[in-house]
């Protein structure tokens, strides 16, 4: 069932939001060649402690995993989607693609964003894929208007990544969001005009394309948790948690 939030359940959010930002400039600042992926968990972990907030992702399960997720933040590099796990053995390497995905919890609501990040200087390849994934979100993001549909916000993503010519990851989509991490709507990356539910003021949800260089096929790597492409090629995730209003969507993570 979709919830439409109160005022103060979205001030809420905006708090959760603002320390999803936050943690996305911190460990942004600390990406570079050399930095390992723990290091960047631990960074999450300090602004997470400072702005007495909670860790979404931190223990959540997965079906078939028997272990739940380790970690306050995802970190995904170059064929890795999604769920990456923060490791001392994972080691930045100069041209890297980086995801980072963060969550964050004030007074029960959740905040969720996600942005895929250079290492140094990258090939115009990946840099071609970061700037066809970043601007998926955004056309997303215009069509999360009151009045229009879920579908309409998939097909216009579904629309820019395909006709420039590279896949998109459909196992996995966009979400709800408020006092739980994943509520109602799924909001995927793929649709129709004018199908599947009407957007309403209230509504608070992320919009969050996943797009790879080659084939729309993805695994599970040895762990688990991790989401790899079947063949290797390079992929990229940008998210924002929003709140529709009368005017429009509003970011609550602003991360740039």
């Amino acid at each position: 069932m979709v919830t439409f939030k109160k005022p103060e359940e979205v001030a809420k959010m905006r708090r959760a939001g603002k320390v999803v930002a936050d943690v996305h400039y911190a460990v942004r600042e600390r990406i570079r060649a050399g930095v390992n992926t723990l290091s960047l968990g631990e960074e999450a972990d300090r602004i997470l402690e400072l702005s007495s907030a909670g860790a979404s992702f931190r223990g959540q399960r997965l079906r078939g995993v028997r272990t739940p997720f380790p970690s306050s933040i995802c970190v995904s590099i170059n064929e890795e989607v999604v769920h990456g796990i923060p490791s001392r053995d994972r080691v930045l390497q100069e041209g890297d693609i980086v995801s980072v995905d963060a969550g964050a919890i004030i007074d029960g609501y959740h905040g969720d964003a996600a942005c895929t990040y250079p290492v140094g200087e990258i090939s115009p390849k990946r840099a071609e894929l970061l700037r066809v994934t970043r601007e998926a979100l955004y056309i997303g993001i215009r069509e999360a208007v009151a009045g229009r549909t879920i579908g309409d916000i998939g097909y216009a993503i579904e629309k820019w990544v395909l006709g420039n010519g590279h896949g998109l990851v459909r196992e996995y989509s966009g979400h709800g969001i408020g006092r739980k991490l994943h509520e109602a709507p799924q909001v995927p990356n793929y649709g129709h005009p004018r199908s599947g539910m009407t957007i309403k003021p209230g509504m608070t949800f992320c919009i969050e394309p996943m797009v790879m260089n080659g084939g729309e096929k993805i695994e599970s790597a040895e762990n688990g948790w991790t989401v790899v492409t079947s063949d290797k090629s390079d992929a990229a995730h940008f998210e924002h948690t929003l709140l529709i209003t009368e005017a429009g969507a509003e970011i609550l993570t602003p991360w740039e």
